[in-house]
């Protein structure tokens, strides 16, 4: 379980959210919503453990996630606005460096299978420079196939997605809910999701 309680984010003298509040257990989906700006990256942050709050608490399983960091990253994925691909290494080159650096035993089959699950099994040999931007947030998504990971915390996910790959994007999701996974994300498109809360910062 994930939850925030009374969670306060300030910039500088401007305050981004006051006195958050929401759980999040086995299934659920949380959804952030506002406008660019509001703070909706910095309470991804938050809640990825990258930033600190500037006041309330980030509980996981009811300790705070200050106190309990290194067992709350085995459960996590982040994925921030940006790709984080190297753009020389393929595909699969590029999920078996990330699967390395995140502590996770993924062998080239496993890599070559998410890549699969996404859509990018004849491109999986080619350097990122030469995929097209829908393909690279693919191969980026890619690692939530290849890691079995309980929380999701995903910034703008759908970036650069067309019709297709949305729905896919969506059905992945809620794959992952029916396991029991849990997801807090930002995006500017509509997604189907079940078990839904919506959170609203910034108005």
């Amino acid at each position: 379980m994930l939850e925030a309680l009374d969670l306060v984010g300030v910039r500088g003298e401007r305050r981004l959210f006051d006195c958050l509040n929401f759980r999040l257990t086995p299934g659920d989906c949380l959804s952030v919503q506002g406008e660019n700006g509001s703070g909706k990256t910095t309470l991804l942050r938050m809640l990825a453990g990258l930033a600190m709050p500037d006041a309330g608490k980030i509980l996981w399983n009811g300790n705070l996630l200050r106190n309990q960091r290194e067992d709350y990253q085995r459960n996590l994925i982040y994925s921030g606005h940006g790709i984080g691909l190297k753009e020389d290494l393929n595909a699969q080159e590029n999920l078996l460096a990330a699967a390395a650096i995140a502590g996770e035993s993924a062998s080239p089959e496993q890599a070559a299978e998410a890549l699969n699950e996404v859509g990018l099994a004849e491109h999986k040999k080619l350097p990122i420079r030469m995929l097209s931007q829908g393909q690279k947030r693919r191969a980026s998504l890619a690692r939530l196939c290849l890691y079995k990971r309980k929380v999701w915390i995903l910034d703008e996910p759908l970036t650069a997605l067309d019709k297709l790959g949305v729905q896919w994007f969506g059905e992945m999701i809620n794959r992952h809910q029916a396991r029991g996974g849990m997801i807090a994300l930002t995006s500017h498109q509509e997604l189907a999701t079940k078990n839904s809360q919506f959170v609203r910062i910034g108005a």
